[in-house]
């Protein structure tokens, strides 16, 4: 453009001298017209002086610029400069989204639609069984493979993952109880068959790990199994009856541990809400009371008295309610509701005073 407007000056000065010309008598065109020949000395300085960028193009290219300047001079005149990186299609240096440019509204469209169905059928969590590691162990008058297995929910990571230690045996124990009780459904399972040679060679352990996790897997699609006490007591019973005795010998950090790692298990095997649940919450908040984890433990009474606030009546109501109270008052916790709940007890014939404790409700509690 600075080409240009210099390239008109010059034509003004060239006519203003041809017309000079004729009445100076034909002198010299050096002399008569000084202005011109110092435009066309003085380029450099004229450059400085327009404080722009110019681009000196070639005679003929500013010719073929001035025929193009009846078409599309007056619009790149008028037309701001565009900031580096800016987004075609924009208009006075606004931003003009992907949906409103020629072409992207349709993928636009198109992915918003595919969200939308997404958030509307998210697909089902599901349980994943993996076999994490298989340790040969070796005692006074047997040799068996231990096998450890995460259940883990796809999708997630767990930072605690939930676990259990199996071997051959239980598995085994665990198909022809489920064959007892569901021969239709276990028709179509497959379990590894016992060997009598070369159980303990890497290829044979690797197999029946991949095996036990597909046979776990195929349990656990079927909903009559998947709801059974056979199928879920596998995976939290021991750890259940592991942590009881543990408590009972006031081995509270030790039981804390398996205590949480069977909350793990029922969360993941999703019975959050039984008889068995409520009693790993008792264990956890005994542990963490004797462990000086008053938080933690008033923590756990609370959860257990959100699941027992639909029941009139249980036999971990009492217990719960009267620890709920004592902790509450320990870490300056609202004590009122539990109190209201014991008073509502006492009022309906309940003899609180010959209620055990929650340890003790633990520690007689029989686990088979």
């Amino acid at each position: 453009m600075a080409a240009r407007i210099l390239h008109r000056l010059r034509h003004a000065l060239a006519g203003e001298a041809g017309r000079e010309e004729p009445a100076g008598g034909g002198g010299g065109e050096a002399e008569d017209c000084p202005e011109s020949s110092e435009l066309e000395d003085d380029t450099e300085g004229l450059s400085t002086r327009l404080s722009g960028t110019l681009s000196f193009t070639s005679h003929e290219d500013e010719e073929e610029e001035e025929e193009e300047e009846g078409d599309g001079a007056s619009e790149e005149l008028e037309e701001p400069p565009q900031a580096p990186g800016a987004a075609a299609g924009t208009e006075d240096g606004e931003w003009v989204s992907a949906a409103e440019r020629p072409g992207g509204s349709l993928l636009t469209r198109q992915l918003q639609e595919l969200w939308r169905r997404s958030r509307g059928s998210l697909a089902p969590q599901r349980l994943l069984f993996e076999v994490t590691s298989a340790s040969v162990v070796s005692e006074r008058s047997s040799k068996y493979v231990l096998y450890t297995i995460y259940l883990i929910r796809s999708g997630q990571f767990d930072k605690a993952p939930a676990t259990i230690a199996r071997r051959y045996s239980d598995f085994e124990q665990l198909n022809r109880r489920l064959r007892c009780r569901f021969s239709c459904d276990m028709a179509s399972v497959a379990f590894p068959r016992k060997r009598l040679r070369r159980n303990f060679t890497a290829e044979t352990i690797a197999k029946r790990s991949r095996a036990f996790e597909q046979f776990l897997s195929h349990l656990h699609s079927i909903d009559e199994i998947r709801r059974s006490p056979e199928f879920l007591e596998f995976f939290f019973l021991p750890d259940l009856q592991a942590a009881q005795r543990l408590t009972c010998t006031g081995m509270y950090r030790e039981a804390l541990a398996t205590w949480a790692n069977a909350y793990r298990l029922q969360d993941r095997l999703g019975v959050c809400s039984s008889g068995r649940f409520l009693l790993t919450l008792a264990g956890l908040a005994v542990c963490h009371q004797e462990l000086d984890q008053l938080n933690e433990a008033h923590s756990c009474c609370e959860q257990a008295l959100q699941l027992l606030e639909a029941q009139g009546s249980h036999p971990l109501l009492g217990p719960f309610l009267q620890a709920h109270v004592h902790l509450a008052w320990k870490v300056g916790k609202d004590k009122r509701r539990s109190e209201a709940r014991l008073q509502d007890l006492r009022e309906a014939g309940l003899p609180l005073q010959q209620q055990p404790s929650l340890k003790e409700c633990l520690i007689k509690e029989p686990l088979e």
